[in-house]
This record gives C-alpha cells, structure tokens and sequence, in this order.
C-alpha cells in the first residue's frame, strides 16, 4: 500500500500550513475565543482556499479530491488548533453528495464548496449517549415537504450555522432531513465549548425540513464516520504540537543547573509520547482509507481507529502537562489550549469507551485490524 502523498496534496498541505502559520496565530485564536468562538471572516479565509469542495464532485462545483485531502487539511488545522468547525463542511459535502437529491444538490453543494453557506450535523439528543439508532425527534409529511420537531444538542456553531442536517423519525424509521435556520419554528441558543469553540442547542418546532433520504440510520452512520476520520486527523496534528512545544519547554527548563529534557527517565516518557503520536497517525490513515469500504467494514475501521485516537491523546495530553508542571494549565500558554483541544476532540462523535465497547460488539472468529 503506497502511503506517500500526491503533488497537489503536498501543495494542498503546504497552502494550510502557511494559512495556519500567518493568519492564524495564537493571539489571533484567542481574540475569536473572546468573542465567542467563531469567526465568520476566518471561515471566509479558509473558503478562499477552496477548502469547502474537498469532498464535492466537480459537476457538483467542488474539487472532488476525496478523504486523504481532507484528512491532510484537518491536520494542519489541528496543528494551529483552528475553532471554525471546517469537518462539518467535509461531512456536509460527503452526506448531500451522496443521498440527497439533484434539486437538493444543485442548491447546497455548490454554496458549501464557496463557502457561502455553512451547513452542519445537528444528530445528538440528551439520551442517546452516542448512541446514533435512539432518535426522539420527529417529522411528518407537510405540503410538499415535511415539518420537523424535536431537540438537538452540542451542534457546533448552531447559531451561526446556515442550515442543519437533522435525523428525525418518520413512521417509526429515521431518516435524514435539511432544514434551514431562518425557517420558521428554529431556535438555536449557543454557548462556549471548553477548547474555546462555539456550540448550540438547537429547538425544531414544526420547521420546515426538506427530506435528504429515508434511509437515515446508514447515512447518519456514514456521516459520523466522516466526522471520526475528521477528528483523527484533526487530533493527530495537534498531538504534533503538543509534543513540539512539550519538547521545545525541556530544552529551556532547567533544574540543578541543567535544562531537563538531559534526564534519562523524562527522554523515555518523551518517547512514549512520540509512540503513541506515531500510533495515532497510523490509525488516522487507516480510517481515512476505509471511509470508501463497505459499511460494515467502515464502521469497524472507523471504531478501532477513534479508540486508538482517544487512548493516544489522553496519553499524550496528561503527560505534557506533568512535564511542564503548573504553567502546562496555564490560560496564557499555549500549551494548556492543546490540551483542551485533545480533551474535547476525544469525546467527540463517541469517547473512547464507546468505541472500545464498538470495537468488542463487531469482533468476528478472527481479531486484528486487517481481520
């Protein structure tokens, strides 16, 4: 299997990293954090790039350049820690690509692909615990569309969002459903997220909703599944930086007259991180190759890797902090934000115990990741 990259995804790689690196610094992340954790003018920037059409064919007006440009993109965002939620338009693109309609496609797809519009999941309910077949909301057949109710929860940028794709009930069966934020009956009430994004609650009240597919559960389960390889590579650059600036502090701390990082036993520690970061990227590139598999194949590709991701970043998040001692937590150093990024990114779509106990439901006679 060839795991080296192409010309344009180097290219692709390098024009984020610069965008990163410029336009995105810490002082820069910190100042939309204060105000409140989108920036719809960083949002535009990325849009400039031509980001939105990674996972949009283009007759659809994207770029159609598939998952591995998306998880090259998601890791140089992860390196600078970026708070505008760019694996929601990747799952956008992937899901209305591939279930809704040409009427649906020909009015969203090339929007998101520009940037003009933001589209995102909005699929977790107060009691399904990550549980993507419990789904209390409901929608009923209104007109030529259909009206939608019920309740979403932890949407990122939900009150920033231009639209949401939302799983509902019809007929005792889930299905996928677009419904926009300026419809009538669409409430959406944000707030901070502790790495300093933004999230909502969102409200549906007999909203207008226009239906993606009946076949709800499998899409939803594929959009998830977009959304972990997103997140694994989102965590693999930030577990880079984490492991860079934890380095980067030994080599000036010093203790008994010498810098720290010369002490035999925290270079071992050191090394361990640097396994477990190692692991991670490797699991990361398995999920990302699997997003096109079969779907039951998918799920358990897309399980292994998420658990392996959520083992690595506690690992590494909990031991930079002890190396840097008390300034590790430190609002100012940049440091501690790495660590709330790794602390939330491992709860994202599933903690690590969830996809342990998916990882187990799925094994077959035979175990191991190429079973």
């Amino acid at each position: 299997m060839d795991f080296n990259f192409s010309e344009d995804q180097d290219q692709l790689r390098d024009a984020v990293r610069k965008w990163v690196d410029k336009g995105y610094d810490f002082e820069r992340r910190r100042g939309i954090e204060a105000k409140g954790g989108f920036s719809r003018e960083a949002w535009d920037e990325l849009a400039e790039l031509g980001l939105g059409g990674l996972y949009i064919s283009e007759d659809d007006g994207g770029l159609g350049m598939g998952p591995v440009a998306g998880m090259v993109v998601m890791e140089e965002l992860g390196r600078g820690i970026v708070l505008e939620p760019f694996a929601q338009t990747l799952i956008a693109g992937a899901v209305l690509g591939g279930y809704a309609d040409a009427a649906t496609k020909e009015n969203w797809l090339p929007r998101i692909a520009g940037g003009q519009a933001l589209v995102v999941l909005a699929y977790q309910e107060r009691k399904a615990r990550y549980r993507l077949d419990v789904c209390e909301a409901t929608a009923t057949k209104s007109g030529n569309g259909y009206s939608l109710t019920g309740a979403k929860s932890v949407v990122p940028v939900g009150d920033e969002a231009d639209a949401f794709i939302v799983p509902a009930k019809v007929d005792g069966k889930i299905a996928l459903f677009l419904v926009e934020r300026s419809a009538s009956g669409v409430e959406a009430r944000g707030y901070g997220t502790q790495d300093g994004g933004r999230a909502a609650e969102v409200v549906f009240d007999k909203a207008d909703a226009t239906l993606v597919t009946a076949d709800g559960l499998a899409a939803l389960e594929y959009a998830v599944d977009v959304g972990i390889a997103a997140t694994c590579a989102e965590a693999v650059g930030v577990l880079d930086k984490t492991l860079d600036v934890t380095i980067d502090y030994m080599n000036q701390r010093k203790q008994f007259g010498v810098v720290i990082s010369s002490f035999q036993a925290l270079r071992h520690r050191v090394a361990d991180m640097k396994m477990q970061l190692e692991l991670a990227r490797s699991m990361s590139y398995y999920a990302t190759l699997k997003l096109n598999a079969p779907a039951d194949e998918r799920r358990q590709a897309l399980a292994r890797a998420k658990y392996q991701l959520g083992t690595s970043m506690r690992y590494v998040a909990a031991n930079s902090v002890q190396l840097h001692g008390g300034i590790g937590v430190t609002d100012e150093y940049i440091g501690s934000h790495y660590f709330r990024k790794l602390t939330q990114l491992e709860l994202t779509f599933g903690d690590t115990l969830h996809h342990l106990g998916e990882v187990s439901a799925r094994m077959q006679d035979t175990a191991g990741v190429f079973a």
